[in-house]
This record gives C-alpha cells, structure tokens and sequence, in this order.
C-alpha cells in the first residue's frame, strides 16, 4: 500500500507532439515501500485548457477516463461524443482516441492504465514551436524513472 500525496500539475511543454502550455497534468504510480508495490497501475490526473485537445493517438493497453468536471467531447476514429462530470470512458487498447475540451473552464479528467509503462503512438500533433514539419511519434513513458522512449 502507498499513498501519493497532492502535487501540482504541470503544463505540457516536454511533448513535441503534445504541447499545450495552458494545460496541465500529472503521473501517479505507486512508488512502493515495505508492504510491497502495485506495478501495474497508474493515474493521470490532468486538466484540458479551454479549447485545447488531446490530439488523436493509440495505446496498446487499455485505458479508463472519468471526467472529473468541465465538458468536452471523445472522439472515437470517426464517432464524436459529448462528456461531462461523472462520464466514464473505456477504451479498449489500440482503439484511436481523442479528447477536446469544449467547455468555458478546464476539463478535469483522471486515466487510469494498467501499467506504469505508457505508451503513445501519435496519429495528429499539437507540435512544439520548431518542431511543426517532424512526423507523429510512437513514445513510451515510464512513469516511475520519468524516461521518454521513442520507439518509432
């Protein structure tokens, strides 16, 4: 059992597929101790500025949202829907998503992974200054050592 205790989130500035200065997020995984560890779970806790999106991508693990507060609308390949508080969202691995906020505050979410490895394959970007002719990436993040792997 472990307890991570309240940190403040931080904007998206490290991702040049993903910059969004105006949002913010954080990683939560168990960081272990003398009763053990869970491995294979982590939270992201994020919040979507207004008018900003999480551009369309894919995992190879499943994926769980709740929506915490705001509105916004999931995008699914094609098939758009609106979220609110309390929306629950259950994406199957390798199903290609999306997240916009539509909403005149920020959008709260909470992800839920099973896996402290999180891996992105980017489908469209929201590019970092300088970076706007580079192609989407495939990354994989370890929430645990913090480390950025490209791995396509």
């Amino acid at each position: 059992m472990a307890h991570v205790s309240a940190a403040p989130l931080e904007p998206l500035l490290d991702d040049p597929d993903d910059y969004r200065p105006e949002s913010r997020l954080r990683f939560a995984a168990d960081p272990g101790d003398d009763c053990g560890r869970v491995d294979d779970l982590t939270v992201i806790i994020e919040d979507i500025a207004p008018g900003d999106r999480i551009p369309l991508h894919r995992h190879r693990i499943n994926e769980l949202v709740v929506i915490v507060s705001g509105q916004g609308e999931v995008r699914f390949g094609e098939a758009t829907f609106p979220v609110g508080p309390d929306s629950v969202i259950f994406i199957p691995a390798g199903t290609v998503h999306g997240t916009r906020n539509t909403g005149e505050g920020p959008l709260r979410l909470h992800a839920v992974f099973p896996s402290s490895l999180i891996d992105m394959a980017m489908l469209e970007r929201n590019p970092a200054p300088g970076t706007e002719t580079d192609a989407p990436s495939h990354i994989v993040y370890d929430v645990r050592t913090g480390e950025f792997r490209v791995i396509e």
